[in-house]
């Protein structure tokens, strides 16, 4: 208990360090970029260079239904990244995420009625191996970037932020990719991202994998037939290809396109329109709708059907809209998505969250067909303050949890409330934030008195209270 002691004051006194220092580091900075622009060696080049990151503290309890196991996680870490300066329009940069464990629940204990093990506390340290909360730590970036005029290609370790491929960084450690990754801005009004993936670092793991290996390190929920899935271990993928369009139509309205080819297992394909209109009184309504479609390449992962990720031969639809309005103090928006009874809509987990407008934190809808779900949300910002809040209520209708075919994780149809608050810190503290994110999911379907329908998926809160310091 010393050594946590020691910890946490560590982690508050260096907080209190950068914070007295900010102003000096804002100067640094400026330095910094006249030097960039006339670095003419090496050793200039690392020495002009840049160190950014942040610390982070985490605790996260759920309450579950009364005679259901509880679970609660303290976490404290960080990131650590440096990257050089430029030269000849390269940069090279090395980053990298640490975690240690301050006191929480025994992950390795299954609730007692159910025999499932916990969901959300672990992916905070090592879902591979829940026992182990020390010395968790991964190299997340390594990579060679190169700048040319608007544009850029990194190759290496890196973080990218897409529909299907992202950080998902609600955890102690975000998901990473390894490979190549370009960004091209060199024609008018029009964008393109994309590369290929060779290697995968799924959030709550400490460990680099091919992009087959990756799927099934979450829980797999079941196949189509009702039988517990079985590809973990068992896709096999050369890679991961991907496309990203962006257009802009005029000023009121882009098209974004979005292409994945995930070798040997499956073909996604999303088109979003985003439309928005400003009043003189700084008022904006907005409206998209969107349009995803994916199918199987050959047997969706594996020859053998209870080994594949894709069942041969499938194909699923999903489409969705979201219309509001917003000013400088708040945002309110109603949203929808529906995902037809042609098929489950699969994306996997280890990858990254979903990209329906109908999101909300600490759930998807990912696995499911049949799906219908709506969300309203408000975001408001008190004025003269640095305190954001936000508030979001959902419906999600989905088919009954024996529906196996279009129900993959057993999920019944719920209700979930999502209350946020954030404090933004300035002056001395800058860089300091504190979020406060309470989620309450309900039943709303049959679960036939059986707790596997119930325990870590509905009739519960999960309170997560996270502080952050950005340098």
């Amino acid at each position: 208990m010393k050594k946590y002691f020691l910890i946490t004051c560590l982690f508050f006194r260096t907080i209190q360090i950068f914070a007295q220092n900010q102003k000096l580091t804002e100067a640094q900075e400026k330095f910094n970029e006249n030097v960039n622009a006339n670095t003419k060696s090496l050793l200039n080049v690392f020495k002009s260079g840049t160190v950014n990151g942040h610390f982070r503290y985490y605790f996260m309890a759920t309450d579950n239904q009364n005679n259901l196991t509880d679970y609660y996680a303290n976490a404290v870490g960080g990131r650590l990244k440096f990257e050089t300066a430029k030269f000849h329009g390269f940069q090279l940069a090395v980053g990298g995420y640490y975690t240690f464990n301050l006191g929480s629940s025994d992950f390795t204990k299954p609730d007692s009625t159910t025999k499932q093990l916990n969901r959300y506390e672990s992916s905070l340290f090592n879902i591979e191996q829940p026992n182990n909360k020390n010395n968790l730590a991964i190299l997340q970036e390594f990579y060679i970037k190169y700048q040319f005029k608007k544009s850029n290609v990194i190759l290496g370790r890196q973080l990218i932020n897409t529909p299907f491929i992202n950080t998902q960084d609600g955890r102690m450690m975000p998901s990473g990719i390894c490979g190549i990754w370009l960004n091209i801005n060199e024609i008018k009004k029009m964008g393109f991202v994309g590369g290929w993936i060779k290697g995968i670092s799924p959030r709550g793991t400490l460990k680099w994998f091919k992009p087959g290996a990756s799927i099934g390190l979450y829980p797999s929920g079941v196949n189509i037939d009702g039988s517990i899935s079985n590809y973990s271990n068992n896709i096999t993928s050369a890679g991961i290809g991907m496309l990203g369009v962006k257009y802009a139509v005029h000023s009121k309205l882009n098209i974004h396109f979005w292409e994945m080819f995930a070798e040997n297992i499956f073909n996604t394909e999303m088109i979003q329109f985003d439309w928005n209109h400003r009043l003189k009184d700084s008022t904006t309504f907005f409206a998209a709708v969107q349009a995803i479609h994916q199918a199987a390449i050959n047997d969706g992962g594996n020859a053998n059907a209870t080994k594949s990720y894709f069942t041969k031969g499938q194909q699923s639809f999903s489409f969705g809209g979201k219309i509001g309005w917003q000013n400088k103090k708040m945002e309110v928006s109603i949203n929808y998505n529906r995902i037809t009874s042609n098929s489950r809509y699969l994306m996997p987990r280890e990858w990254g969250k979903d990209p329906f407008f109908t999101f909300m934190p600490r759930e998807r809808n990912e696995g499911f067909g049949n799906l219908d779900a709506v969300v309203t949300k408000l975001n408001y910002n008190i004025p003269k303050t640095n305190l954001k809040t936000s508030l979001s209520f959902g419906y999600f209708h989905l088919p009954d949890v024996k529906n196996y075919k279009l129900n993959k994780y057993g999920m019944p149809s719920y209700t979930q409330l999502n209350a946020d608050v954030r404090y933004l810190f300035s002056g001395l503290c800058k860089g300091l934030e504190t979020q406060l994110l309470i989620v309450g999911k309900f039943n709303q379907g049959n679960t036939y008195q059986n707790d596997r329908y119930v325990f870590n998926k509905v009739n519960m809160i999960l309170y997560n209270l996270v502080i952050n310091y950005y340098f």
